[in-house]
């Protein structure tokens, strides 16, 4: 940490001060270095507590510290922040969390002298909290410690770990999926984190990614420790801010709890709201769209059936959920759009995709589904296309995958080739769209090879990896019968775009259609505050040569969850937060 990085504006302690602690005695507690002694006899100062390292080096034993109450969070935390004027050693931290079952009355600006055992408050194999666990507590005075000022990440959290910090630079929110749960909101440094094996091959790489992300990345804690608060305090009755937003002023308790850092907020920050962006528009005459619809199960298709499996609960949820989803498929107005989780519930006017159509078509549209026939795939979910029927005609029958890894794991692919149409005539080559799903990164069930092998990939990587070979194998059969080399590979691959799915297909010579396109840093998806792409799409060559341009709308990955999806509120009826995955959108040249 150099100085231009961490300011501290601790008071100067007087050189004659320093000079008298050479010549006091030793502490009561073994291994203090005297040159801290510039506290009270008896007392050791806060930093010899917390050492240099993850661990306190005095774990266990019986100290005296004395210090200024800068966090009064008894009620909530179970404890108190407390800081010294500091030991003179920056690697160590001069603050320290101090619990008590006497539960004393103590205020922020309290100076207090403790006694007690020194424990580690949580999982030492994620990062613990050094901790004073006290068996007396007195209120000696009224003292003040000024914030350390941050500038720039530290380089290592852990020297500031219960201390008083004001946080000067602008950071950037990075992710709300804990603020309706928990209050908290992730938060960086700089730009906003991406995951890793978005930006970076598995192993090594994307390891050094992380480690950077870690090294940039904390919480903004409201300090509660309540699960589902009725307001956040410190968003000041603002609406939950989308990622990407910019907080400036953050001033807090650097804390280490449940595994992570974060910053226990003592005062309400300034947020800059990241603006909603307009539904995007490509050039060329066939516009496809791809989209996750996050579980659109509609019970019984009758009213009945609710809650259903995975999607709405009420019947008053699923019409919400179809009213946010037709406004983003009509906001994008695409030709044709493959969908994803739509339950596997048959073509029948009672099924979810004939609801989807007719909830499309409620204005006046010419939107069709393409008819599988069953399935496709046995799975609770599947995937499945649309087309408007006055600029597309199907040609020849759909062709589905259902064997190997689609039987059961990865979703089977669903294909169809189409003839674009102007005036009621033919007016292009025939295209292909394959709508893909192949497995999730969750570990349920997962063992051997398909474990989590810590390169970053999550688990069944080998299965979603055969599932790219078996997809690319088919491909070149064309199973549709079209002749046609135009294809495009559309869908959620739950892989990112370094993991080896994805790196396969490109192996094969598939495009990225966003790479093809131009578009700088794209993301679907946002989990953990991490920022990445689980929706690709993936061109034949020659349909690449006519790719005339490839978007993402960032309408759902960076909208807080409350504002929609199953568990909205229902005040906003537009597309925000129609799903957890945001839409893609190509158009073509033919």
């Amino acid at each position: 940490m150099t100085p231009s990085r961490l300011r501290t504006r601790l008071p100067v302690r007087p050189i004659t001060l320093l000079l008298a602690a050479a010549f006091l005695g030793g502490c009561e507690t073994p291994g203090v270095d005297p040159a801290a002694a510039h506290v009270p006899e008896g007392v050791v100062a806060i930093g010899t507590v917390q050492g240099d390292g993850d661990i306190s080096p005095l774990l266990d034993r019986e100290v005296t510290i004395e210090g200024v109450v800068t966090g009064n969070f008894g009620r909530h935390l179970g404890g108190w922040f407390v800081q010294d004027a500091g030991d003179g050693d920056p690697a160590t931290s001069d603050g320290l969390f101090v619990v008590s079952d006497a539960k004393p009355e103590l205020r922020a600006g309290d100076r207090v002298r403790a006694r007690g055992r020194v424990i580690e408050h949580g999982q030492r194999t994620r990062g613990s909290l050094t901790t004073l666990e006290a068996a007396a507590i007195e209120v000696v005075g009224r003292g003040e410690v000024a914030p350390v000022v941050l500038d720039a990440p530290p380089a290592d959290w852990e020297r500031l770990e219960g201390m008083s910090v004001r946080i000067d630079a602008p950071l950037t929110l990075d992710g709300q999926h804990e603020l309706a749960r928990r209050g908290v909101l992730h938060a960086s440094f700089g730009d906003r984190p991406f995951t890793p094996t978005e930006v970076a091959p598995p192993g090594p790489a994307a390891g050094r990614v992380a480690a950077d992300n870690a090294r940039r990345q904390l919480l903004l804690d409201d300090a509660m420790a309540m699960e589902d608060p009725r307001t956040v305090w410190y968003l000041d009755g603002r609406p939950a801010p989308r990622s990407g937003s910019v907080v400036t002023g953050a001033q807090g308790i650097v804390d280490q709890r449940w595994g992570q850092v974060r910053l226990q907020l003592t005062a309400v920050p300034a947020i800059a709201p990241a603006p909603r962006p307009d539904a995007p528009t490509v050039p060329g005459n066939v516009r496809l769209a791809a989209f996750n619809l996050r579980n659109l199960f509609n019970g019984d298709g009758r009213g009945g059936g609710f809650p259903t499996e995975r999607g709405a609960r009420t019947p008053a949820q699923l019409q919400a959920q179809l009213g946010r989803l037709v406004a983003t498929i009509q906001a994008l107005d695409p030709h044709v759009a493959a969908l994803m989780e739509l339950e596997n519930d048959g073509y029948g006017p009672d099924s979810s995709l004939a609801q989807l159509v007719d909830a499309l078509n409620a204005g006046g549209g010419d939107w069709a589904f393409v008819d599988a026939g069953q399935g496709p795939g046995s799975d609770a979910i599947r995937v499945g296309l649309v087309y408007r029927t006055g600029r597309l005609r199907p040609l020849g029958a759909p062709a589905t995958l259902a064997e190997g890894p689609f039987d059961g794991r990865s979703r089977a692919p669903l294909a169809q080739a189409f003839v674009p149409m102007a005036g009621g005539r033919d007016a292009g080559p025939a295209f292909v769209v394959v709508a893909n799903h192949f497995k999730s990164k969750g570990c349920r069930e997962a063992s051997g090879a398909e474990r989590d092998q810590g390169d970053g990939q999550a688990c069944w990587n080998p299965l979603r990896l055969e599932s790219a070979r078996r997809l690319a194998d088919w491909l070149e059969t064309d199973p549709t019968g079209s002749g046609s080399d135009l294809v495009a590979i559309v869908g959620d691959l739950n892989a990112y775009a370094q993991e080896d799915p994805v790196r396969h297909l490109r192996d094969r010579g598939w495009r990225d259609a966003m790479a093809e396109a131009g578009v700088e840093a794209p993301y679907s998806f946002v989990y953990d505050g991490l920022a990445g792409r689980l929706d690709h799409a993936l061109l034949s060559p020659a349909l690449a040569r006519g790719l005339a341009g490839a978007a993402e709308w960032h309408s759902n990955a960076d909208e807080p969850a409350n504002v929609g999806e199953r568990d909205g509120n229902g005040r906003d009826p537009g597309p925000w937060r129609s799903s957890d995955h945001d839409p893609l959108l190509l158009g073509f040249g033919f």
